[in-house]
């Protein structure tokens, strides 16, 4: 087939690599080289403008019309280029969910991965949110071969006709394999047409389409709508990984589905992923010799930020009729009219109060789907931190922008039991207050489309206690929910599949309704003009002392209104800790050692901690001599705090080498029974990683860029 593998692959995300890479095509020239350019892009949700329909304006740094102006360019540059879509492209939208999901004719999507000159197009999760036959018809309307290799029709064949394309350029032959998330079933698998396919591992598909394409490829891409590590599965079938464990032949891999701008710096071979909404693009730049073997390759992650709209794109009559109809759906339309703004103002800059106490905009959704399902209880995510319904006009973005999704309700039964274990999965989407928490914060691993608030019930969430213990002195008109009771519970589609999925609940959907959460927002605000914030709470929080009287706490919190912290998102600032290392913002807390002349030192490992994830991290390691490897991430768990802050110490030049080359630093060697920890200064630590950390009060600051992005989880 080809090739030979090579080690280690540069990655950057520097603008200056299209003039690198127009070097590498220069001398490529006579040398029986072919340079090569794959540009990925993936989870553009229908962004095709560059434009926010919820809140009427044009973006500045996303959108296919920027995507399509730097394509054009890297074309210009390079006629070796080849472009793919990893998909979650045709919903995201007012235009594409309200509008076209209905009436699917010279859909604007498919228009404008047309005019661009997409060589595939691999199908996402979201693409199964309208049904298959809606799909089916989007899908006729594309020009380019639409991928999904582990997604198979009842008979064994491909439900798009394709797993897999070759495209050829420069005389190279590229096989570009598309696979897609079997997980579908598990969010959509109540949509049209869903429960008739097939779902199949990703690598056995990539396998299967491998042995397929034999020698007929010099190069194999495989673009999957995937992560790298696993979402549910425990065996890999939804982990990109595993395609890289399984099929050693391939050369490029692409990721989608997670959000998250990824690159690799060690892997045998170039992986990338982008955020959302066609902000940035993934970049591929491979180098073959003349016996069509990759010799070089590097990826990075390109922003389309400050990227002027192709202009062309915005006229394809299709794109230039869907946005001109979107807008006017919206403006031309005011629905009603807020009587006041319904979110309270946050009380700490980034922390949304609509996921720490009831709000209006959450009873207002709650109300509309009990009114319409007629069930006794409903459950409510904030999907978005800063939805809100403001004094004044409402439009329908007002709408898209408290319920971004395009989400049906269905009932179903469900024990008193199954309820509180609901309510207790809902409420592992906070962390677990400890005391001196100034703030509760948001559990990492559990995005906030996944934090449910629940209308129809009185209930405390005692945040004191560990997740899965927190739902306490829950009622159900007045009288105790008690395990064996029957309720009739209203949720969104995507909910009863992962509700049902997860064991969770048992019964089966019991009815479904015919409009969109959205429309039926619509409609309550037509019967509801002018419409009023209310606000039962039936809910609160418990087992926290925040210390709202403690000046100290009010310290901190003007710090992050006025930007010097960052913001507590997802780890609380304790009152208690040590607080004595502020990376980016970010609150850390590090042992130190202090000489006789009060000088600080600060345990080495926590600020590999501290700086993890910068361009400033560093990994410690031992060779037969301290050592530290640079810019490498610390991936080891940290260490405790000893009870006692400072130790005393006696300093001493510790020899230490950074990526070979040696320092001299002063330091303190704290002993302890497993060993011993080195403490450095702030100007040791300068010295040994060429940064510029500061020290006052006892507090070290360093202010140091991203490091290579990493991977995230799936959304």
């Amino acid at each position: 087939m080809h090739k030979q593998k090579f080690g280690k692959f540069l990655s950057v995300v520097l603008s200056i690599a299209m003039v690198l890479s127009l070097s590498a095509t220069a001398l490529a020239a006579g040398t029986g080289e072919t340079h090569l350019t794959i540009i990925g892009t993936s989870d553009t949700h229908g962004n095709i403008w560059g434009y926010s329909y919820e809140d009427m304006k044009e973006s500045t740094g996303d959108g296919l019309a920027r995507v399509a102006t730097y394509v054009n360019q890297v074309r210009s540059e390079n006629p070796n280029t080849i472009l793919v879509d990893a998909g979650d492209t045709i919903q995201g939208t007012i235009m594409t969910d309200d509008l076209y999901s209905k009436d699917t004719k010279d859909h604007p999507v498919p228009a404008a991965l047309n005019y661009m000159g997409y060589d595939a197009w691999v199908l996402g999760n979201h693409e199964f949110n309208f049904g298959v036959d809606t799909l089916k018809s989007i899908i006729a309307q594309a020009k380019m071969p639409v991928l999904a290799a582990n997604i198979k029709n009842a008979d064994g064949s491909y439900f798009t006709g394709a797993g897999y394309t070759i495209v050829e350029r420069g005389g190279v032959k590229v096989a570009i394999i598309g696979v897609d998330t079997p997980n579908i079933p598990r969010w959509d698998g109540t949509k049209q047409g869903v429960s008739d396919l097939t779902f199949e591992p990703m690598a056995d598909a990539v396998a299967a389409c491998i042995k397929d394409i034999g020698d007929k490829a010099d190069v194999i891409m495989v673009s999957a709508h995937a992560g790298l590590s696993a979402e549910y599965s425990t065996d890999g079938a939804d982990a990109a990984q595993t395609i890289l464990d399984k099929c050693p032949e391939v050369d490029v891999l692409q990721l989608g589905h997670t959000h998250t701008t990824y690159i690799n710096n060690d892997g045998a071979i170039p992986v990338g992923e982008t955020k959302n909404n066609a902000g940035e693009v993934v970049r591929y730049d491979l180098t073959l010799n003349a016996d069509k073997e990759i010799t070089a390759a590097t990826v990075e992650t390109v922003s389309m930020k400050d990227v002027a709209p192709d202009q062309g794109l915005r006229d394809v009559p299709a794109i230039k009729a869907a946005q001109e109809k979107t807008v006017s759906f919206i403006q031309d339309n005011v629905l009603g009219h807020a009587a006041a703004d319904f979110q309270p103002a946050n009380e700490i800059k980034g922390l949304p109060e609509g996921r720490l106490q009831d709000t209006a905009v959450i009873d207002l959704i709650g109300t509309v789907q009990l009114e319409n399902s007629g069930a006794d209880v409903t459950a409510v995510a904030l999907f978005k931190d800063t939805s809100d319904l403001k004094k004044g006009d409402l439009n329908y973005g007002n709408m898209f922008d408290i319920y971004k999704f395009p989400n049906v309700l269905y009932t179903v039964k469900v024990t008193g039991a199954e309820m509180k274990a609901y309510m207790e999965w809902a409420a592992a989407c906070w962390n677990q207050w400890q005391p001196g928490d100034i703030n509760i914060s948001f559990n990492p691993d559990k995005p906030g489309y996944l934090h449910d608030h629940f209308i129809g019930l009185n209930y405390e969430v005692n945040l004191s206690k560990p997740a899965g213990e927190r739902i306490e002195n829950v009622t159900f008109k007045g009288q105790p929910l008690t395990d064996d009771m029957t309720l009739t519970l209203c949720v969104n589609d995507y909910r009863y599949t992962g509700l049902k999925n997860e064991g969770i609940i048992s019964g089966e959907k019991e009815w479904e309704s015919s409009a969109s959460v959205r429309d039926m927002l619509v409609a309550y605000l037509a019967e509801h003009d002018p419409l009023g914030p209310k606000v039962d709470n039936n809910w609160k929080i418990t087992g926290v002392d925040l210390q709202k009287d403690n000046p100290e706490r009010a310290a901190y919190i003007e710090k992050i209104n006025s930007g010097e912290l960052a913001t507590p998102y997802n780890k609380s600032i304790n009152l208690n800790a040590p607080n004595n290392v502020i990376v980016n913002g970010v609150l850390f807390s590090a042992a130190t050692a202090v000489d006789a002349d009060g000088n600080t030192y600060y345990r080495l490992r926590d600020l590999a901690t501290a700086f993890n994830g910068t361009t400033a991290q560093f990994r410690p390691v031992w060779l037969k001599s301290a050592a530290v490897d640079l810019n490498k991430p610390y991936t080891e768990r940290a260490l405790a705090l000893p009870e006692q802050m400072p130790v005393q110490g006696t300093p001493f030049s510790l020899a230490i080498s950074a990526d070979g080359n040696s320092h001299l630093i002063d330091a303190i060697l704290v002993q302890n029974v497993l060993g011993g920890n080195y403490y450095v200064t702030v100007e040791g630590i300068n010295t040994l990683l060429g940064i510029n950390a500061v020290e006052t009060d006892g507090v070290l600051t360093l202010t140091a860029d991203k490091a290579d992005a990493g991977n995230g989880n799936a959304g």
